[in-house]
């Protein structure tokens, strides 16, 4: 039976990485065939060297990556004070606002996701 592994990395975790070896350690765990739920999101130049890292090592074992970043509800608050918190959060939290998941494409076959709800749809099947 194949057993499928959900690693959690806390954003405190990758916070004092260099860009390269952030991308290292989330590519490693993902390659491993492990689904990583990071808390935050990763920087856009980011994302793109994670594509990049995974493009240059496809293989017939290594499929690729599936990855979706989701933030907190981005509805405009129409009060002043409103935006004013959360231009504050912005600047004291940076990026751990939200999440990120990052999984092979072996594993994860897509992921959805709406207003409410994420759905992660594998590749494995399940035992009836």
């Amino acid at each position: 039976m194949k057993t499928l592994t959900l690693e959690f990395i806390p954003y405190g975790e990758i916070e004092n990485l260099s860009s390269e070896d952030r991308i290292d350690k989330l590519f490693k765990l993902a390659k491993e065939e492990n689904i990583v739920l990071l808390q935050g999101k990763l920087k856009p130049n980011e994302e793109i060297m994670l594509i990049q890292k995974t493009m240059e090592n496809i293989s017939r074992k290594f499929r690729g990556i599936e990855i979706c970043s989701i933030d907190e509800d981005k509805k405009e608050s129409a009060m002043a004070l409103n935006k004013m918190k959360k231009s504050f959060v912005n600047l004291i939290l940076g990026n751990r606002k939200g999440f990120t998941i990052i999984g092979p494409a072996s594993v994860i076959r897509e992921i959805k996701r709406d207003p409410k709800k994420i759905q992660l749809l594998t590749n494995i099947k399940r035992n009836k």
